[in-house]
């Protein structure tokens, strides 16, 4: 599948008082490994606002863009399940969707054709930096969309480090 909708003008409201543009063409990375409600909450995200292209970090990246050092999947591993994933809320919302290998972590969000980039509060910072890029490219900034954190049943957050190490399930229950 891809994301080849383009944007429109026409709206939609998806929360009271809360208008959104339909049809964007909307852009999200990671390394999704394991795919938790976290991330699942992005996708949802993502998926509200248009058609869907996620940075899949390659091999090489994903090691870079880890906060604690831990075992990554391959590639292909990880596609195959986000995949599985993304195809569910694409069908939910009737949406397109692709995958694409991120080289480096500015990745596909620089790239003209996108208009919204879905991020946790821990990559807003990344996303500003995407905008910046474009802003220098002569492109128009993405909208941002950043999405709360999800909570593990014991009050921290559910984190694919923390379902490594043991501590949570992908759900955010205690293990």
């Amino acid at each position: 599948m891809s994301a080849t909708t383009a944007a429109t003008t026409e709206t939609q409201t998806d929360k009271p008082g809360r208008t959104l543009a339909r049809y964007m063409n909307v852009a999200l990375g990671g390394t999704f490994d394991p795919i938790h409600d976290g991330h699942r909450a992005l996708f949802e995200r993502a998926f509200e606002l248009g058609d869907v292209t996620v940075g899949l970090t390659s091999d090489e990246l994903a090691p870079k863009t880890r906060h604690v050092e831990r075992h990554v999947r391959p590639f292909d591993d990880r596609k195959r399940a986000l995949e599985a994933e993304l195809a569910e809320f694409a069908e939910e919302y009737g949406r397109d969707y692709e995958v694409r290998e991120l080289d480096e972590p500015t990745g596909i969000a620089v790239e003209p054709e996108f208009d919204a980039l879905v991020v946790s509060p821990e990559t807003e910072a990344g996303a500003e930096r995407i905008n910046e890029i474009r802003r220098e490219r002569g492109l128009d900034s993405l909208r941002i969309e950043v999405v709360p954190r999800v909570e593990a049943d014991d009050g921290g957050v559910i984190s694919s480090t923390r379902i490594v190490k043991g501590e949570i399930d992908e759900h955010g229950n205690p293990v």
